[in-house]
């Protein structure tokens, strides 16, 4: 039987150069490919003799860079947001390892190594500077590249994330949501855990047939072993869950309702991280704010970018 998700991939990936971005494959380093879709302007036809493509990032443009959830690849979590931005920024969507055909054979499954691979991956896509957003595990990717290489990220939006998951908020958070462990929540193996998943992520609560939820478990829930993998690289223990100084601007944009991280979390986020960090929350939207109300979340974001002052030449 054909898999109506799967289906849809050719007519996105269509869509997708629509809105501004197409997708291109970058080697991190032998054995790690991470793949990334990125604006239209910056990818030159092959050379033939060589059959490479020349990048050639927009000078004009700034770069933003959305880094997706665990529960999805890049384009399925932010396909309302890429046209809204691609005509003022330069848009990049990166699949994170072990998500939409990115591998590595590096047996590290920890943010930081993410965030490295994903820092190295801009560099050779040449952005040198950049406003990263990141949603749920991507906002831990996020932080931990802006502690990193707080030269290459100028500023951070980030939506229903921590931190770090320690294991106080991590245990706390699955005895209220009525999961066991973490990867009961976020690997789910069937219909009825798809569902699950879905009803603590959304505010409204949302209906798709079963053979939907059937077809987007076998194409969005592949590489199950090392994602788990990726869900134990996540907890750190409460005492090394120390707080950066961050000297970048960072907005905290929430969904009200958001049932996995609450508003709370968001306010206490706040108070940790100073005078730099804003918070700001969306009503009726859960955890999924930017795909339950995207039209406030895009506004919410502009209007975030573009308060920003302009980027060193």
């Amino acid at each position: 039987m054909v898999n109506l998700v799967a289906l849809q991939q050719p007519l996105i990936i269509k869509l997708m150069k629509m809105a501004g971005v197409q997708t291109h494959s970058v080697e991190i380093h032998p054995g790690t490919r991470m793949n990334f879709w990125v604006p239209n302007e910056t990818l030159r036809k092959p050379n033939k003799k060589t059959n490479t493509t020349t990048i050639d990032p927009n000078p004009d443009k700034p770069a933003v860079v959305l880094v997706h959830g665990f529960a999805a690849e890049g384009i399925a979590t932010w396909q309302f947001q890429i046209g809204a931005l691609a005509k003022k920024y330069s848009v990049y969507v990166p699949d994170l390892l072990f998500f939409g055909g990115s591998i590595s054979d590096n047996p590290d499954r920890s943010p930081r190594f993410q965030a490295e691979c994903l820092a190295e991956g801009l560099r050779k896509l040449g952005v040198r500077r950049c406003v990263v957003v990141g949603f749920s595990y991507g906002g831990m990717v996020a932080f931990k590249m802006a502690e990193l290489y707080p030269e290459m990220v100028r500023a951070m939006v980030v939506s229903g994330s921590i931190l770090a998951m320690t294991d106080s908020i991590s245990d706390s958070t699955l005895k209220e949501l009525g999961f066991s462990s973490s990867s009961e929540l976020l690997l789910p193996d069937s219909v009825k855990g798809l569902k699950a998943l879905l009803s603590v992520a959304t505010h409204k609560k949302l209906w798709f047939p079963d053979r939907l939820h059937k077809d987007y478990l076998e194409v969005m829930f592949n590489n199950r072993k090392e994602r788990g993998e990726l869900l134990e690289g996540l907890l750190v223990s409460n005492k090394d869950g120390t707080v950066p100084q961050f000297p970048q601007r960072i907005h905290l944009l929430w969904g009200e309702n958001d049932q996995i991280f609450k508003m709370e979390l968001a306010q206490n986020m706040k108070r940790q991280l100073g005078e730099n960090t804003t918070v700001e929350g969306i009503r009726k939207a859960g955890h999924l704010v930017h795909i339950e109300r995207p039209c406030v979340y895009n506004r919410c974001l502009k209007k975030f970018l573009s308060s920003l002052p302009p980027d060193e030449p």
